[in-house]
């Protein structure tokens, strides 16, 4: 039976928990011809490696840092990419590149019992992430503002997205129902670490969705729960971008509660 590869590539990519993810859905559903591999691409030679992995037969990757705005030029971005200005996920048989984060962010909101229409959404950040994120918010009518800061590149990420956003102030904060952390602070080794100062102003019915996942619970985590808000962390978006690649690639639904448990145990297995 000829067996269907596909993968991830980043730079580096060893810590990545998608193979877990994918290859326990691939058990579950008995597609035994499917397999799920990491690949180590430097940033030097991505184009090389993309055409060597077309000719191989993959079927397709996803995409993380730091090749998911580089890797746009060589493949055909859907509508979605192209807004976001990121590709995650990459089909081969097509050569279209797509972005499976905005799926896995807003779906797990939705898991979470976070309606996102009419409410007022701070994103704490510039990049990829934060774009995936004020996307997907500005999608379903939330009244988005970014914070980051460097303002420039905020203000950059509204104009080259064409997004209805504003830019927040650290005062602001108080009156945000909903607060989305698409910075790196706080991941793993540097958990002590908030992008939020200690003394920021939140309010009491705020609700946090911070995108990193290790640690499981962070500190900007600890700071919004302490002021009586609600935090959720990133392991499920993780597990929701990964399903809506699987079901693209195979064509058959994801089985999402295995791919989240298989990277739960992972993550737990490396800590």
């Amino acid at each position: 039976m000829t067996d269907h590869i596909v993968g991830a590539i980043g730079w580096p990519i060893e810590h990545s928990l998608s193979p877990a993810m994918h290859n326990a859905a691939f058990a579950a559903l008995g597609l035994t011809n499917w397999r799920y591999e990491k690949m180590a691409v430097p940033p030097d030679v991505l184009r090389h490696s993309l055409n060597e992995f077309r000719n191989h037969g993959l079927i397709g990757i996803n995409v993380t840092i730091p090749h998911k705005r580089a890797v746009m030029p060589f493949v055909r971005c859907d509508a979605q990419a192209r807004a976001v200005g990121a590709v995650n996920t990459i089909d081969f048989r097509t050569n279209i590149g797509t972005n499976t984060d905005v799926a896995g962010f807003m779906d797990d909101l939705t898991a979470n019992g976070v309606a996102a229409r009419g409410m007022r959404a701070i994103v704490l950040g510039a990049g990829g992430a934060a774009r995936a994120a004020v996307y997907g918010l500005a999608q379903v009518g939330a009244h988005v503002a970014i914070l980051n800061r460097s303002p420039e590149n905020a203000i950059q990420l509204i104009n080259e997205m064409g997004v209805n956003a504003d830019l927040a102030l650290l005062e602001n904060l108080g009156d945000a129902d909903l607060i989305v952390n698409a910075t790196p602070v706080g991941m793993s080794p540097h958990v002590d670490a908030s992008p939020l100062p200690d003394d920021a102003a939140l309010s009491a019915n705020v609700v946090l969705y911070d995108m990193i996942y290790r640690p499981a619970r962070t500190r900007l985590m600890a700071q919004v729960e302490a002021a009586g808000g609600v935090a959720i962390g990133g392991l499920g978006m993780l597990a929701r971008q990964g399903a809506a690649a699987f079901t693209l690639w195979t064509g058959v639904a994801a089985p999402v509660e295995v791919m989240l448990q298989a990277a739960r145990a992972a993550l737990a297995e490396r800590s």
